[in-house]
């Protein structure tokens, strides 16, 4: 077994950054995250987000690019939600994502800024120090 300590703060955007993350499906999107994270061997050390975004701090294991770990959820959130609710506007990810490699002194600061992605945004705070 190999050991590995990454960790990554990763962000992306629904599409057209459109309000598409509800209070209706912000819980069960998130919970899906972390299942399907966990299904593939990936740690969610926090997620939140706004209507039109997410931040996750993650560990991937450098068996799973980065790309392919971001491809795999954001696709399969996609297809759940769009099933889960499939009379509301189609559920869609915008194309790209941003990822910033953190060390492990500053895992703890970036999951402090990810649980408070909501009131960064209602204070304008939302800039980290990372």
């Amino acid at each position: 077994m190999a050991l590995w300590r990454l960790y990554y703060h990763l962000v992306w955007a629904t599409k057209e950054r459109q309000p598409l993350i509800t209070s209706e499906i912000e819980a069960r999107l998130y919970n899906y995250i972390i299942s399907k994270s966990d299904e593939i061997n990936t740690i969610i050390h926090a997620i939140n987000g706004v209507e039109n975004h997410i931040h996750l701090v993650a560990s991937i294991p450098p068996k799973i690019s980065i790309s392919d770990f971001v491809q795999k959820i954001k696709g399969s959130s996609t297809h759940y939600i769009n099933h889960l609710y499939p009379a509301k506007d189609i559920f869609a990810w915008q194309r790209g994502y941003g990822v910033f490699s953190l060390g492990r002194k500053q895992l703890e600061q970036a999951v402090i800024y990810v649980k408070n992605q909501k009131e960064h945004h209602l204070n304008g705070a939302i800039i980290a120090s990372l």
